[in-house]
C-alpha cells in the first residue's frame, strides 16, 4: 500500500482515462478482468481502500470488514444489486451509482433487440446465409400502432419510451417510484401491462420483490405472441418459464441482454432457440458509455470523499 496516497480499488482491469485523471490524487488498484469476491476481499485487506469503484463481481460484507477506511462504494453504471447495501449502511459506507451514464447505450440496445425480434432479423439472416429466400412465406411484425409496456421508468426506460413513441407505438409504463414521466407515456398497473402489451420491455432494478417477475403466471396473463425484451437484470425473468412460453408460442420471441447466471454456461437451454435474440450483457458497453460511467463513478466517489 502506498505511504502517500489513499487507495481506490477498481473491481475490473481498467478505467477510462478521464476518470483516472479525476482520481490522480489517489493510488488506483485494479482487481483484474474477472475478479472473484474472494479476490476483492483479499485486495481490501491488502490495500485498505477509501473507495471501491465497482465494475464486476460482488462487494459484500466481508470486503467491507476488510477495509476499515472504506467510505464509499461507487458503481460504474446504474445497477447496485451486486453491492450489499444493508451491510454498507450498517458500517456508514455510502453507496452511489452513475445513474443515467449508460442510459442512451442501454435504451438503444433495447430498441435494437425489439426491432430484431419484430423483424425476425437473426432468423432471416441465418436463413439467407444458408441459401434460402423467404420473401413469399415470411411476414414480420409492424410495430406502428402496437403497444409497448415498460416496467421501470428511470433514465433508461424514459429514453426508450421516446424511441418507441418515435416508431409510432403506444407506450404504457409501470413504475411506482416515477416522479415525472414523458408525455408519451401513460402510466398503468402491472395487470394492464400484461393484458394490453404487444411488447414488454424491462428497465427496472432487481429487488427481492420483483425477482422472477416474468414467470409462468404473468406470461399466461399476456397476449399470445407477446415479445419480451430484457436489458435490465436476468433475475427479473424465470428462464425456464420463458423458455416454455417461447416453445408454446405464448411468447413470439424474446431479446435478452442479461441472464440469471453470467456468463451464460455452456449447454444453457437458451442456446440454439431460434426465436431468442441474445447479447452478452453489453447494452451499456459502448465507447461513449465507458467514459461516461467511469467519469460518473469517479465524480460520485470524490464527492463523498470530500465531505
Amino acid at each position: 500500500m502506498s505511504q502517500n496516497k489513499p487507495v481506490v480499488l477498481v473491481t475490473g482491469a481498467d478505467l477510462a482515462e478521464p476518470a483516472l485523471q479525476l482520481l490522480r490524487d489517489y493510488e488506483i488498484v485494479f482487481a483484474g478482468k474477472t475478479p472473484s469476491e474472494d479476490d476483492i476481499v483479499a485486495l481490501c485487506a491488502q490495500h485498505d481502500p477509501v473507495a471501491i469503484i465497482v465494475r464486476y463481481s460482488k462487494v459484500g460484507e466481508r470486503a467491507m470488514a476488510a477495509a476499515p477506511s472504506l467510505k464509499v462504494i461507487s458503481k460504474h453504471g446504474s445497477g447496485t444489486d451486486t453491492i450489499d447495501k444493508v451491510a454498507a449502511r450498517a458500517r456508514g459506507i455510502e453507496v452511489v451509482a452513475a445513474a443515467g451514464a449508460n442510459a442512451a447505450a442501454v435504451a438503444e440496445q433495447a430498441l435494437a433487440l425489439m426491432l430484431a425480434c419484430a423483424k425476425s432479423v437473426t432468423v432471416l439472416d441465418a436463413r439467407m446465409h444458408a441459401g434460402h429466400w423467404d420473401k413469399s412465406t415470411h411476414k414480420s411484425l409492424e410495430l406502428e400502432g402496437r403497444t409497448v409496456g415498460l416496467i421501470g421508468l428511470g433514465a433508461i426506460g424514459q429514453r426508450f419510451a421516446k424511441m418507441a413513441d418515435a416508431v409510432g407505438m403506444r407506450v404504457i409504463g409501470f413504475d411506482p417510484y416515477a416522479k415525472e414521466v414523458p408525455g408519451c407515456v401513460s402510466l398503468a398497473d402491472l395487470e394492464t401491462i400484461w393484458r394490453e402489451s404487444d411488447v414488454i420491455s424491462l428497465h427496472c432494478p432487481l429487488t427481492e420483490d420483483n425477482r422472477n417477475l416474468i414467470n409462468a403466471a404473468t406470461l399466461a396473463a399476456c397476449k399470445r405472441g407477446v415479445i419480451i425484451i430484457n436489458t435490465a437484470r436476468g433475475g427479473l425473468i424465470d428462464e425456464a418459464d420463458l423458455l416454455a412460453a417461447l416453445k408454446s408460442g405464448q411468447v413470439a420471441s424474446a431479446g435478452l441482454d442479461s441472464f440469471q447466471v453470467e456468463p451464460m454456461a455452456a449447454g444453457h437451454p437458451f442456446l440454439g432457440v431460434a426465436n431468442l435474440v441474445l447479447s452478452p450483457h453489453i447494452g451499456g458497453v459502448t465507447g461513449d458509455a465507458y467514459v461516461k460511467m467511469g467519469v460518473g463513478a469517479a465524480r460520485n466517489a470524490l464527492a463523498v470523499l470530500a465531505r
